[in-house]
């Protein structure tokens, strides 16, 4: 088969893009390296839904990012996917910082952001009732939001494979062969001919490009670690919005957020590193945001942190996005250094991605029978967004709803199955977890791990050694003890 449009990469970016195009009568496939979707970037960073007044104005990055902001909410009304406009605080301290916070208004006013303000200590503090009393004044944004980063990625992917598109995982490309106006991607085993290929390969995508045939690429990408740490739901809210520093030049600073899982969420840092694979957290990095987040709120409870984690961020060499068709390989358009705020930035950037298709020669129809939610029986939610009626109802229907195998997050052995029949299988612990929040919780997969491996094996038709947590050779057990 030759696909119409060749997608690498599932994160945010690529996948965002596929569900776009999904509505349309062409064939769509995406590569991903990893065991899933949403893995890299998309998976590990501060959750938040930019409002748009950081980039510089007339920059594609300011372009995306508020229209982003705005499409993001739109996706996930439709998908059913929880996004909250909490807003944001960019917190000032003295003078110095005013004079930068106004800078930032005059920034994102020039952008199209909508309601910002600069608010004095006394309004701060009665909108943030734990905000150190040296912060004096904040650049309010109302437009802000939080969500899921991956859990929105998820929907978006199930709702592009409801309508067709092919997903092909484990798949890390290594060379790329043209012939004829079709590009022939492979990963050494297997190959996927398309006639269009884009590379949303985030912090691999420069490296992509060159393994596309891109020779001399002007883009370079340093991978940057940020580490973080979430804090058990039990401390309640300690903040209603999300609470930033100043900038600097090493991005936007330790923030102080809440989840909408209800955690609350500190961090990042931010440090270049050469291996893009090393999440490692560090006692001095973790020691440095607890700082950072005790300057921004003295009183918040660290003791309270049910894990830490870090993302690495793909920081190019350039300011802005670099996306645009290749000058030398016709029919390849590349996505590079999509850096904070890609997230924020991606349904709009997906659009662009597609608009560029276009101009490149692709017509695009629209499918009739496009099915705008993420499964075509539209069930999807989770035991514990259910009214008691509907979770009776459920039980009723199959008694699996009510054996709870996750006691933290409240995950069901139905919920369970429900994502084994997903458009997208989940078929590690890993994919659960991101889907369910099976293991999310206080005990942080203590207990429900190895029911939730061996429910997979059970439905799966393998045996307990073949499941994995990620992919791999990230087996939960290696073989069976002597009887």
């Amino acid at each position: 088969m030759v696909y119409d449009v060749l997608i690498i990469g599932a994160g945010c970016t690529g996948v965002m893009t596929a569900r776009l195009l999904s509505a349309k009568n062409v064939k769509v496939a995406v590569v991903e390296a990893s065991a899933d979707v949403a893995t890299g970037a998309t998976a590990a960073n501060s959750a938040i839904v930019h409002a748009g007044y950081d980039a510089l104005p007339g920059t594609l990055k300011a372009k995306l990012n508020v229209r982003g902001n705005r499409l993001m909410k739109e996706i996930a009304a439709a998908l059913d996917v929880e996004l909250k406009e909490v807003g944001s605080h960019v917190v000032g301290f003295g003078d110095g910082d005013l004079v930068k916070l106004e800078e930032l208004k005059a920034r994102g006013e020039a952008n199209g952001v909508p309601g910002l303000e600069i608010i004095g200590q006394d309004e701060l503090r009665r909108m943030e009732p734990n905000i150190s009393p040296e912060a004096t004044h904040s650049l309010w944004a109302p437009s802000a939001a939080i969500t899921c980063p991956y859990g929105i990625t998820i929907a978006a992917a199930e709702n592009a494979a409801t309508n067709g598109v092919d997903f092909y995982f484990n798949f890390a490309v290594s060379d790329c062969s043209s012939a004829g106006g079709i590009h022939y991607v492979t990963n050494g085993t297997s190959t996927v001919a398309a006639r269009y290929v884009l590379n949303c390969a985030g912090v691999s995508s420069a490296a992509v490009a060159s393994i596309l045939g891109e020779n001399d690429f002007p883009v370079t990408i340093t991978p940057r670690r940020g580490e973080y740490y979430i804090l058990d739901k039990s401390v309640g809210s300690l903040a209603n919005s999300t609470l930033f520093v100043c900038p600097s030049d090493r991005g936007k600073g330790i923030l102080v957020s809440p989840t909408v899982h209800g955690n609350t969420i500190v961090g990042p840092n931010a440090y270049p590193i050469e291996d893009a694979a090393d999440k490692s957290t560090t006692a001095a990095g973790l020691a440095e945001i607890s700082a950072g987040a005790r300057r921004i709120m003295p009183s918040i409870p660290l003791n309270a942190a049910i894990t830490s984690f870090a993302g690495v961020r793909s920081t190019p060499n350039q300011y802005d996005f670099y996306i645009r068709p290749s000058e030398q390989i016709p029919g390849v358009i590349h996505a590079v250094g999509v850096e904070s705020p890609g997230f924020a930035s991606s349904p709009a950037t997906a659009e662009y991605l597609v608009g560029l298709l276009e101009e490149a020669g692709l017509k695009l129809e629209d499918k009739p029978d496009y099915i705008p939610t993420r499964r075509k029986d539209g069930n999807h939610r989770q035991w514990n967004r259910l009214s008691d009626e509907e979770k009776n109802e459920k039980c009723r229907e199959n008694p699996a709803y009510g054996k709870i195998v996750c006691r933290c997050e409240t995950v069901t052995e139905g919920d369970l199955l429900d994502m084994l029949d997903s458009p997208i299988p989940a078929v590690t612990i890993d994919m659960m977890k991101r889907r369910l929040r099976a293991g999310m919780g206080r005990c942080q997969g203590g207990f429900c791990s190895p029911r939730v491996a061996a429910l997979i094996a059970e439905k799966t038709g393998v045996t307990l050694d073949a499941v994995t947590k990620n992919g791999g050779g990230s087996w939960l057990v290696t073989k069976r003890t002597e009887d």
